[in-house]
């Protein structure tokens, strides 16, 4: 099957509530259509997450995320466009049209521009954001590789072949509003 097919496949699972796990910076990410909202609620199960917490999207690039994030200023986009590509999760202001599944409890939304090379490819293969939330239980250590994940989620998601990054420690979440650090 040549790439382009795949990734349509992958994208017509996706549409159609299916969820993967895929490498990332530094652990498998656990992932699915931000717009299918029982995508979302089967992940949350999943991963026994309350939805209240709010989810990370990751994109390939800007226009994959602007349905989901309200308009910036251009000092807010110089501050993202410095850390990205990059293992930088920034909180970003909700677009009145995104889905309350996504942000949870909170006025704004995590999302990030990957650098991870296979998580970038996949955002712009399947041409979409993804969901992506570590592969694990609540509270549990995140899957590095595709064997953990199919072991922790069986056949309830499709594992997708690739190695995390060499990062160490999960990607930095800073409040764009306060530039406050949430997580280093």
């Amino acid at each position: 099957m040549g790439r382009r097919m795949k990734y349509r496949a992958l994208r017509q699972y996706l549409k159609n509530g299916g969820l993967i796990a895929y490498p990332t910076e530094s652990c498998f990410g656990l992932g699915c259509d931000p717009m299918n909202r029982s995508a979302v609620k089967r992940l949350l199960r999943l991963k026994k997450r309350p939805q209240a917490k709010g989810l990370i999207l990751i994109a390939s690039r800007m226009r994959q995320l602007k349905p989901y994030i309200a308009p910036l200023t251009p000092e807010q986009l110089n501050k993202t466009k410095a850390t990205w590509p990059g293992p930088h999760t920034w909180l970003v202001p909700v677009n009145k049209h995104c889905p309350v599944w996504l942000s949870g409890k909170h006025p704004s939304i995590a999302v990030r521009i990957t650098a991870h090379k296979g998580a970038r490819q996949l955002c712009q293969g399947v041409d979409m954001t993804l969901v992506s939330t570590s592969a694990n239980r609540s509270g549990c250590k995140p899957a590095k590789t595709r064997r953990e994940c199919q072991r922790l989620f069986g056949a309830s998601v499709k594992v997708l072949p690739g190695l995390v990054g060499k990062r160490r420690r999960p990607s930095t979440i800073q409040d764009l509003a306060t530039g406050r650090i949430i997580r280093k």
